[in-house]
């Protein structure tokens, strides 16, 4: 499966989400979709970006806009993440990868002189007929939500 583009519509998959759901991108056409990558449950950094989400849900909601959040993480840890965080929105488990390389999130970099590969946050906003019409990488977690809540307004 190759990556996905910007202005290009996102190929149709099936994933593993809390709550026992399945997530078929197809059924949510009519709808924007936010899918935000973080590297993993109960950390600070994706604590907070996931509150953020939650606290801006309605908002969201108002503007036809489903959210998902997605990491590697089981989903027995995705399933305690949201009943602590009290999430109003499905994480998705991708245990094998196959979304973060469609969506080309997995970054190579340096630390402490090793070369390791880990998920770099990001986030993409998808339009109502599935095509990809914005992207954020590099996310700095404080005043994200916001951002893209504006985003799907437009």
């Amino acid at each position: 499966m190759e990556t996905v583009q910007l202005n290009q519509h996102v190929p149709d998959f099936v994933a593993q989400a809390t709550s026992q759901k399945d997530v078929l991108l197809s059924a949510l056409r009519g709808w924007k979709v936010v899918f935000y990558f973080y590297p993993k449950d109960n950390t600070p950094g994706c604590t907070i970006e996931s509150q953020d989400f939650r606290d801006n849900y309605e908002d969201f909601k108002a503007a036809k806009t489903c959210i998902f959040g997605i990491s590697k993480d089981l989903l027995k840890s995705h399933e305690t993440f949201k009943e602590d965080q009290k999430l109003p929105f499905e994480l998705i488990s991708d245990t094998d990868g196959e979304l973060c390389k469609l969506f080309d999130v997995i970054r190579a970099h340096s630390m402490h002189g090793h070369q390791v590969t880990s998920m770099e946050r990001s986030t993409f906003l998808i339009d109502e007929h599935g095509a990809l019409i914005k992207e954020w990488r590099k996310v700095r977690v404080n005043g994200h939500a916001e951002e893209v809540l504006e985003a799907a307004q437009r």
